[in-house]
Formats: C-alpha cells, structure tokens, sequence
C-alpha cells in the first residue's frame, strides 16, 4: 500500500510543508522593530540610526520612519547595506540612494505577513485615477497602454518614496490606474493623494560639462543618477550633476515616437511646437557655443517627475520643427524615452473613484468576518462528524489540508484577504465537502451491495470520480470567465474559487484517499457507520416536476416584474455611482430626523440604515447620498444633533462611468459563463444535459436576483459575483444528477427514460441534500454573524443554495426530459449510453 501510494504521501507532505512556510509570518511587524533585530553589522550605530528617524516620524519631519531613515541617510550619506551585509544588493551598483532604496524596500516587505489584508480587514485607501479622454487626445491602444505603463511606474515611483506597504498599483481599461494603500488615511497624510495625482514635469536641464559625484554639487545643481541598459544586455549606471532649474519644459515637446534609422539602429523623435522650436534652437545654440570653447561637448538632460531618463550629448543649434536622439540604444530604452518626451502625467488625474476605511471599521470587520468564518468552520466540521462519523473526521482533515493550500496559494500569488475573499473561502469549505459526501454515499451503496469495505472504498472512489472532475471542470470554466470578464470583487471572488476548485481535488483525491486507504487497509477501520436522513428514498420526481416547474417560473417572473418595477433603484454605488459613508456615534438618530435634515440641505431623498452585528451588537449608521455629498450631510447632522457624537469612520465614493462598466462587464460574465456550460456539458454529456444546465443556471440567476430585490437588497460588485458563485454552485449539483443518469442508462437497458431519471435522482438525492446542507450551514453563519458586505453576500448564497438543489431536480432534469420528449431512444441517438453490464456481489444475508 504504501509502494503504491508513495508519491501522494510525499506529495501532500510537501505541499503541506510548502503551505506552512508561505504563510509564516503570520502577523505584520513594524518596521523599525523588524530592522533592529535583524540587523547583523554594527547594531549599535544602526540602532542610532532608526532612533532618529523615530525622532523624525514623531516631530513630522517625516510620513513614516521608513522615510525618516531613508532622509538620514540620503543626508548623512550613509551606504544602509554596509549594516545587512547578509542582504545580496547588486555590487556593480554604485548608487547609494539607490542601494538604499533596494533595501529598505527588501526589510518592508520582509516584515510583512505573507498574505495581507484587504482595505476592508486593514483599512486605507483605494482610488482610481483617470485622465479625461478628451485631454488626452485620440491615441491608438497601443500608444495609450504604453503611456498608462509609464504613468503607473511615475506614481509607483512616488509611493515608494512614501514607505507604503504592499501598494497595489495596476492599470484599468487604457485610461484608468487603480491604487490601494493599505494602512494609510487621508487624515494622517492628507497630502498623499495630492502627491500622486498631481501632474508631472518634463524638464530639459543643463549638465555639468566637468564634475560629477561624489564630488561636492556646485551651486545651482543637484545629483542625479542616469540608468542605461546596452544593446548587448550590459546595464549600468552614470552619476551627473543637472541643473535644479530647466532650461525649458515639456510644454515644447508636440509629438515624440521612437522608429529604426537607415542602418535598423533605435532612435528618438522629438516634435516641436512652434515656441518649443524656438526655444530648443537657442538652448542647443548655447550648449554648443559652450562646447566648442571648452574643447568638451555639452549635454542637456531629460529629468521627468524628478529623475534621470536621458543625458543626450548636443553637438550644434537644432534649429527645426524636430530633432533626433540617437546612440546605442536597446529597443525597448528608445521606447520608454519616447514614452517619457510624451510625459503621460503631463495633464492631472481626475479621482474617478474613492474608497477609504478607517481602523475602527477594519477592526470591526476582522472580528465580525474571523467570528463567521469560524463559527461556520464549526458548523461544517460538527455537521459531517455528526453524520459521517469516522468519514467525517477524515473529511475534515482534508479541509484543513484544503483550506491552508487555498491560503498558501493566495500568499504566493501575493493577493490580499478582503472580506469577499474571506466569504468565497468559506463558501469553498461548504462546498468542498461535496467530493467526500459523493464518494462517501456512493460507499454506502457499494457496501449495502455486501461489497467489503476495502471494495467499497475502490468502488466509492473510482464511481465518483468521473463526476468530481466533470462538476469541477464546469466551476472552474466559470471562475475563468469571472476572471478574464470581471474586475474588482468578481476577478478577485473568481481567484479564490478557482484556486478552491483546484485545492478541492487534490486535498480529497490524493490527501483525503491516501487516509483512507491506510486506515481501511490496515484495519484501523474496520466499520464504516454513517446516519440515515432517508434510507432508500422512491419517489416520482418527474411526476411532480410540471407544476413545480410552473410554480418556480412564476416565482422568477414575480421577481423580474420587481426588478423592471424599481428601475434604478436596484443599483448600488458600484453602478450608479455616489457616495456611502459610515458613521459611529453615541446617541442613535430616529430615521426621520435625519431624513429631514437631508431634505432640509437639499440632499433629497437619504435611505438610512443601522448595521448591527449579531455577537457585539454595535451599531454603525450607513448612508448613501448622490455624488460628493456625503460630507455636506454629515456636517448637516452633526450641527442638527451636536449631542449624537457622530463621527465618520468609512467613506466610499464611485464615479457613474465606473458604474457603467461593472455592469457591462458583469452581464458579459454571465452570457459568457452560460455559454461555457452549454459547450461543456453537451461535449461530456449530451446536448439535452446542456440545455437542461443552462435553464437551470439562468433559473437560479433569475430566482436569486428576485428575491435579493424583493428583500430591498441592491446590486454590488460583490452581489454579481455572488451570483456567478451561485451559477457555479449550481452546475456542480446538476452535474451530479446529469452524471448518475447517464450512468443508470448504461445499466439499465429495458427501463424508460422516466424511470430512469426518477432512479438517478432517488439515488443522489440524499447526497443533494447533505452539501445543500453543509453549503447552507457555512452560508447562515455568514448571514448571522457577518457584518457589511458579508451579510449580503451570504444573502445570495442561501437563496442561491436552496434554488441550486431545486433546479438540478426539478428544472434541468425535466428539461432534458422534454427535450427527448420522454423517449430514451431519442437519447441514444445523440449520445453514447450504450449498456454497460458488470459483476455485483451478492451479501450471505440475501441469498
């Protein structure tokens, strides 16, 4: 046995081992702390070192102590590296500042936990910036995604130098930079954001024609350090003094590209404006004068928010509408300097959307979504012993398994834990129980054969599998269209599914059935006792299935009616755009009052809402308003009711177009995901199976979005993804049913196709309602003890859930029913369901 199984034994013990090292540390260290007791050279004059710059952080000389040792440094021109000779920084780099940059870099993202929390668990800021499509002019794509690149590398540039850890910085669309800094608010450091939006300067600065550092910088100039890569792949680095005020700016510049000359070499284009061919002419014409008396050619250099891009050599006055940069350029510099000339932050950066959590609603959100996630834990691990008894036990040790390679994968990814995140992992523990209550009932079966255990545990096994793989696939298809077609919550809901999808297999069909194989094999295990919720079940779905399919639809189309009724109302802020704030306070406000205080600033109609967390009990008032004005009712209400103590501790605020985009985006992950199973299941199965799949989806679509509706719930980011979760939870039960009917038409040769379909379903039908029920167990803890977004998120899974486990018995199963028309030989003919016979045992005790 173990011969056999060895290389799963190593392998989950590897993976196991790999998880642990992922995620450890477990918990952020400060920075300085972290520092000081890992330095390995000279710790006492580095502990001087960081005092100052806690000193710094302390009188507001500096944002952080990060920046504060950073400053000293630069000042004191100190080599920081010459403290953690253990730290490998490339000696050929000969830059100080940016040596020391590498490292301090290298010590904050060591300190830090492996998988770090979102804003909503850690607080901070997201905002996404966006420069007006008609400012910037009509750029072809390509020209548009390399200048969004060097925008993004500016602005990373400058929350580097802010100390910020983990920053997420990524482009949206060919317009748009999505920015998360966690553990930052705008109170503490209101002039964050002014600094990264603001736009950038373009200079052309003169270049000392005789000194260079480390020699004192003369009057007027400052160092500067000019990076440059040769054609051969050689890289290295020239230190300048530039002088601090240019001689002219990008204003001049019109158009700059970059194209081969006529012997194929890269080079550089600069297009002037009428005043910037002026100026450039008496520029040059000076450098040149100069040169020529110094017997030394001049150069003027390309100083971009700041640094260093280029130190052309001039020769003679450029006196034309264009001129040249050429030299021993690598393709990819004569692109990024063109990039540059074209300065991609030469217009300011509208802040199209807005999302701050303060630390008080972070920590609330830690402890409300870390007591359900627990709790929910609880209910599914107590839930599968109770039932499973000894195959309990060995399910939940593949969870654990399971769960820790979900959060592994995600620390190595580098992804942050939000609170969606945190519902789709839970999510996943309701339903990676699945695999092992299919392939524990199908035990049950093999052993009621009077099969011994040992054959029921291969059979169990070997019959589920096909239908594990098969109802994985189709999630993981789904979770693939959340990720190419989705953004925000839905791309990152579909990560943490798709990574569940694969941690679910491995952690039941290789952990999970090595366990059990050694328990069983060795006599551990001897009895495999299981609870009976309904023995042998014999009952005539189909029978039932019309009117349970009309009563269904009418529900559904009740629903829809509500959706058109209410309009827009149904939108949240991730589409219709406005404002939502969180608020604390002392003394609770009657609804009305501050109705009346919205109506009386001229801010219509306010919906107010207290959240409450059921386990604390704390309350937060929640508000939306139109666009930008949620400050104006805060301090309408704070003036209206001195006494209440309210006091903003969240705000969000999203931007109309913003809106208009989840919602393409989401309706294209839908079709698309339909479309997905419609292909899937009619390549495995059957055509019939795939239009049953995708009527039953789009039934539990339309169901789920009805009554999220009619409970006054309205659409978010996080609800779609919601949603898509749900289509993939769906799939995965009606590929169950789908599987056990193809399988029992093989068997059954002589049996009608009703028959056949009532017997498949009788036979899963208890296994249905066991994930139901752990799904729902996970989900209600959610619901209970979840706050914010968790609560409507868990919402959807119930309703989801229980129109899930309807629709792949009463919908997609008579869906393709009718479809054949009842008539098993229609079947046949579009599908291979050949007979299948095979040996059974018979137990003493039947004979």
């Amino acid at each position: 046995m173990l011969k056999r199984n060895l290389w799963k034994l190593v392998l989950s013990v590897l993976i196991v081992a790999w998880a642990v090292s992922e995620l450890l540390p477990l918990n952020n260290q400060p920075f300085v702390n972290y520092a000081r007791t890992h330095v390995t050279a000279k710790p006492t004059e580095f502990g001087q070192l960081l005092d100052q710059a806690v000193a710094r952080k302390k009188s507001g000389q500096a944002l952080s102590e990060f920046v504060g040792l950073k400053q000293i440094a630069k000042e004191q021109k100190i080599d920081l590296t010459d403290f953690f000779p253990n730290i490998n920084i490339e000696s050929a780099l000969k830059n100080v500042d940016k040596r020391n940059d590498i490292l301090l870099n290298e010590l904050l993202h060591r300190s830090k936990s492996k998988l770090q929390l979102g804003l909503d668990l850690n607080g901070g800021i997201a905002v996404t910036l966006e420069v007006d499509p008609k400012l910037a002019g009509a750029d072809p794509d390509n020209v548009r995604q390399e200048k969004l690149a060097k925008a993004i590398e500016i602005i990373s540039a400058r929350i580097n130098a802010f100390g910020v850890a983990e920053p997420v910085i990524r482009p949206i669309g060919n317009n748009r930079i999505e920015i998360q800094l966690p553990g930052i608010n705008t109170k503490d450091n209101p002039e964050i954001l002014e600094n990264i939006k603001k736009p950038a300067q373009l200079s052309f600065r003169l270049v000392h024609p005789t000194l260079t550092p480390p020699a004192e910088a003369p009057a007027g100039y400052e160092a500067a350090t000019l990076d440059y890569e040769g054609r051969n792949g050689e890289s290295g680095t020239e230190e300048l003094f530039v002088k601090r005020i240019p001689e002219m700016t990008g204003e001049a510049i019109s158009n700059a590209f970059a194209r081969p000359d006529l012997y194929g070499r890269p080079e550089v284009i600069l297009q002037f404006t009428d005043k910037g061919k002026a100026r450039f002419a008496e520029v040059t014409r000076e450098i040149a004068a100069e040169g020529q008396r110094s017997g030394r050619p001049g150069r003027l250099a390309i100083v971009l928010d700041g640094k260093l891009y280029s130190a052309p050599t001039v020769r003679e006055e450029i006196d034309s509408n264009s001129a040249q940069i050429s030299g021993n350029f690598t393709d990819r510099e004569a692109l990024d300097l063109a990039n540059v000339l074209n300065n991609p932050l030469d217009l300011p950066l509208v802040v199209k959307e807005q999302y701050e959590v303060g630390p008080s609603l972070a920590e609330d959100a830690i402890s409300s979504g870390v007591r359900a996630s627990v709790i929910a834990v609880v209910l599914v691990a107590g839930f599968m012993i109770t039932y499973y008894m000894i195959g309990g036990v060995i399910a939940v040790a593949t969870l654990a398994v399971n769960v820790l390679a979900i959060l592994a994968v995600m620390a190595s990814l580098g992804a942050t834990m939000t609170l969606p995140g945190l519902a789709g992992v839970v999510l996943t523990i309701g339903m990676a129980v699945d695999a092992n209550i299919l392939i524990f009932e199908r035990m049950r079966e093999e052993l009621n054969l009077g099969k011994s255990l040992k054959a029921a545990l291969i059979a169990g096994y070997n019959k589920a599998f096909v239908t594990i793989i098969d109802a994985h696939i189709t999630q993981l298809a789904i979770c693939a269209v959340m990720i190419l077609w989705g953004n925000g919550p839905i791309k990152g809901f579909g990560v943490t599914l798709a990574i569940g999808v694969f941690s679910t297999m491995f952690s039941v069909l290789v952990t999970g059935h090595i366990i059990m194989e050694w328990l069983i094999e060795k006599d551990i295990v001897k009895k495999f006792p299981m609870l009976h919720l309904l023995s042998k079940p014999n009952m005539d779905f189909v029978k039932w299935a019309k009117p349970a399919f009309l009563t269904s639809w009418t529900i559904v189309l009740i629903g829809v009616a509500v959706v058109f009724y209410k309009g827009n109302k149904i939108y949240g802020i991730d589409f219709a755009g406005g404002d939502v704030i969180n608020i604390s306070f002392h003394e609770r406000l009657d609804p009305s009052k501050i109705r009346a205080t919205a109506t009386a600033a001229g801010l219509g109609d306010i919906d107010p809402v207290y959240v409450s967390e059921l386990g604390s009990g704390k309350e937060t008032l929640k508000l939306e308003t139109a666009y930008g004005k949620a400050d104006t009712l805060l301090a309408a209400l704070q003036k209206d009711y001195p006494a209440a103590g309210l006091d903003k501790i969240g705000e969000s605020q999203i931007g109309a177009s913003i809106g208009k985009e989840v919602e393409w985006n989401a309706f294209i992950a839908l079709a698309l995901s339909m479309v997905v199973v419609l292909i899937y299941v009619a390549f495995r199965f059957e055509f019939g199976f795939g239009i049953g799949a995708v009527v039953a989806s789009v039934h539990d679509i339309l169901m789920t979005i009805g009554v999220f509706v009619l409970f006054g719930y309205q659409f978010s980011a996080p609800m779609v993804a919601a949603i898509l979760c749900i289509a993939g939870y769906s799939i995965n039960d009606t590929i169950v049913v789908f599987d056990r009917i193809r399988e029992e038409l093989k068997l059954n040769p002589n049996m009608k196709l009703r028959d056949v379909i009532n017997l498949a379903i009788n036979r899963v039908f208890s296994r249905s309602i066991m994930t139901s029920l752990t799904a729902f167990l996970a989900a209600l803890a959610l619901f209970l003890f979840g706050g914010g977004v968790l609560h409507e998120l868990s919402f959807t899974f119930l309703v989801g859930i229980i129109t899930g486990t309807f629709s792949s018995i009463f919908i997609a199963s008579p869906v393709f029913y009718w479809w054949h028309k009842g008539d098993r030989k229609h079947v046949e003919a579009h599908s291979d369901v050949a007979p299948k016979y095979e040996w059974q045992g018979t137990s003493r005790a039947s004979q």
